[in-house]
């Protein structure tokens, strides 16, 4: 099941049929099965109904068998898509690129309409693939589930829109907001039905990232194990300034299975970036005393990693709240008091000086997860006193 994030506009809901929304729903719950499966491209999933209703083909994009949605279903469908509908979850494309044109294959097909509820972000199909399939006569209802379909792909659409990856700062902590005791011990906070929440969140980024202390401090593997399919690796990356990793570590022991970037600052001695590399671990080193977070973001772009999942620890946390890097925050809360002024906070980092300078959250949710809550929400920056960006 798709779960909902954000308000639907009832307005378009209510301009549309009961039938035309449960087939909008199917087509992106068929949308959510490539999850993993799909980046550096969308999620997209197709749902055709004859012209009597009838479901009679289905599709869900996946990036390495190359066909989109809309093709699949419509083969599926045969002979029965003439005169039916298309219920697609992101806009059909008219150019051709790694495939021909979904716009020639919805008309060919004998499509009569086109169900969808927003543009595509990137600019080579922006806008294009609904000007060319009324062009050729179809009728295209645009609109429905809008905020459902942007939020599922939001990686996606946060990509194009802001030109860098979306981060999703994830923190496991007791109820009065510490990830460790005063010795540093974290294990475990949140418990196992928590944890493979969070392992569902690594599953549905493209790399994760931490801070060296985390490294330091749990030597943790940093791989998704979720038992899902996907058709890259997840990339580890680790904000370490000097160079403190352990190359005994599991990180770095593992860094030939699955890929581990380190960031570094100046002050890395070249005798340190040898012997990581030497162990198949790439080292990007900047000439500022520490990696400059926007700066790790745009080399994370270059490699068409669209999601970034932030994990730990309480540093980096508070330098991506305190740089406004964040772009949706999922904290997973236990029913613990740790307590101690010597325990380490969730977020780090600058911090306000006044209430009114707070991060905010908006479009919250609020979830049981075994013993422990899930509060996710999207961050709402303040410049000043009622301004917000």
């Amino acid at each position: 099941m798709i779960r909902n994030k954000r308000r639907v506009s009832k307005t378009s809901v209510s301009q549309t049929s009961s039938i035309d929304e449960k087939y909008a729903l199917r087509a992106l719950e068929l949308a959510g099965l490539g999850i993993g499966l799909v980046s550096p491209g969308p999620l997209v999933g197709c749902v055709i109904a004859d012209s009597a209703g009838n479901l009679v083909g289905e599709g869900t994009y996946v990036y390495d068998e190359v066909e989109h949605a809309e093709v699949r279903a419509l083969r599926q469908a045969g002979e029965s898509a003439k005169g039916g509908t298309a219920y697609v979850s992101l806009e059909p494309h008219a150019h051709t690129g790694r495939t021909k044109p979904c716009t020639k294959a919805l008309y060919e097909a004998g499509i009569r309409r086109v169900v969808c509820p927003c543009e595509d972000p990137n600019p080579l199909v922006s806008g294009r693939g609904f000007a060319e399939l009324e062009e050729m006569g179809l009728e295209v209802s645009k609109g429905l589930l809008r905020e459902v379909a942007e939020t599922l792909n939001e990686k996606f659409f946060h990509w194009h829109r802001a030109g860098r990856p979306f981060v999703h700062l994830k923190l496991a902590t007791s109820i009065d907001g510490r990830i460790a005791t005063k010795t540093g011990e974290s294990k475990w906070i949140t418990g196992a039905v928590a944890r493979e929440r969070g392992q569902a969140l690594r599953h549905g980024n493209d790399a994760i990232l931490v801070g060296v202390e985390t490294i330091l401090g749990d030597d943790p593997s940093l791989t998704d194990r979720s038992g899902l399919p996907r058709r890259r690796p997840l990339v580890r990356i680790v904000l370490d300034s000097t160079l403190r990793i352990d190359p005994k570590s599991k990180a770095v022991l593992s860094a030939r299975e699955v890929p581990l970037v380190v960031f570094a600052g100046i002050n890395a001695s070249l005798e340190k970036r040898e012997s990581l590399a030497a162990a198949g671990v790439e080292v990007i080193q900047f000439e500022t005393e520490r990696p400059e977070l926007q700066k790790v973001l745009d080399e994370l772009r270059l490699r068409d990693l669209q999601g970034i999942l932030v994990e730990g620890g309480g540093k980096v946390a508070g330098s991506m709240i305190d740089e406004r890097l964040v772009d949706k925050v999922s904290f997973f809360v236990a029913p613990k008091i740790i307590g101690g002024v010597d325990a380490v906070p969730a977020v780090g980092g600058n911090g306000i000086g006044k209430m009114t300078e707070a991060v905010g959250l908006e479009s919250i949710t609020c979830e049981n997860v075994g013993d422990d809550f899930e509060i996710t929400g999207y961050p709402v920056y303040r410049q000043s006193l009622g301004e917000t960006v």
